[in-house]
């Protein structure tokens, strides 16, 4: 039985093998993944220049971020970045504890509200959308064909903890398979006695399918995008099924460079950064379209005085 992400209970040696499927998704992206919390060399930093924009974001954002910081810095000389991805409560619980940082980028309003005095109200946004995926391993011999056979006897499932936003979602979806639906009256009943494991990240369930340590998680499409089909397959949720969910971003109240963390936001609200977001399986959000469309290169820093 695989050992709860959540709780620390399990071997060592389903730590490590966790940690190397993570490794090796980030590998086969050409990207390193965030740790929870910064750590000196352990972020990878866009070429250091003036202005260092140091951002918290939901793990999910990952490989969309970097290269959204990489179209940004070529268009602000002297402008880096420090990436911090985790679990949004992770983040959040960082913020209040005086973690300094210039942005954050959550997977869900609740966890943006929980990070309370430390953000910026005002510059709260909804920038981007994204929608759930079951996610099994590739091969034959898969447990799982169909959303029905998440609640068949011995089927193990990962999924992420209810604290963190991929795992509320979650329990939503999994809710909403009612009888009506086709579904059996004690389904998620059901379907919760197969979980085998609680992640604090939805990164960790995503390498724990590549890994064949569960047979079904749930993801968001963007993640189940970002593995090599050779690693997963899906099972697609019907838009009845499905959740939405709406990332906010805002500037971090203390913001040692509020200015220049206002123009990279604006920049994923434009049409350029909406289309890097949406090329990698996001949906736009409605407050892009009313957001400017100006591109990275249409505005100028100005130092906050």
């Amino acid at each position: 039985m695989i050992g709860s992400g959540n709780s620390g209970r399990g071997s060592a040696r389903d730590r490590a093998r966790v940690a190397a499927a993570a490794l090796s998704l980030s590998v086969c992206m050409g990207l390193a993944t965030g740790s929870a919390a910064p750590r000196p060399g352990a972020q990878k930093d866009h070429a250091r220049g003036d202005i260092t924009l140091t951002v918290f974001a939901a793990a999910s954002l990952n490989e969309t971020f970097h290269r959204a910081a990489d179209e940004f810095s070529a268009a602000h000389a002297g402008t880096s970045f420090i990436f911090n991805f985790a679990g949004s409560q992770q983040l959040a619980q960082q913020l209040v504890l005086g973690a300094r940082a210039d942005i954050f980028a959550s997977a869900d309003a609740r966890q943006m509200k929980a990070a309370g005095p430390a953000i910026d109200s005002i510059t709260i946004r909804v920038f981007v959308r994204n929608l759930l995926v079951v996610v099994v391993p590739s091969g034959a011999g898969r447990a799982v064909h169909r959303l029905a056979d998440l609640g068949s006897p011995g089927v193990k499932i990962v999924l992420a903890a209810n604290a963190v936003p991929a795992g509320e979602y979650a329990l939503q979806f999994i809710g909403r398979c009612s009888p009506s639906e086709g579904f059996p009256v004690d389904f998620m009943s059901a379907v919760l006695r197969n979980v085998v494991s609680y992640e604090e990240n939805v990164r960790a369930v995503l390498a724990k399918v590549v890994l064949a340590e569960a047979d079904a998680g749930v993801v968001y499409v963007t993640d189940a995008a970002s593995a090599s089909r050779r690693a997963v397959d899906t099972v697609d949720i019907p838009e009845r099924l499905n959740v939405i969910a709406e990332y906010p971003i805002a500037r971090v109240r203390e913001s040692a460079h509020p200015a220049e963390a206002e123009l990279f936001i604006r920049f994923l609200l434009s049409a350029r950064g909406q289309e890097l977001l949406e090329a990698a399986g996001f949906t736009r959000a409605p407050a892009a379209a009313k957001s400017t469309d100006a591109k990275p290169a249409d505005t100028e820093s100005h130092p906050h005085e």
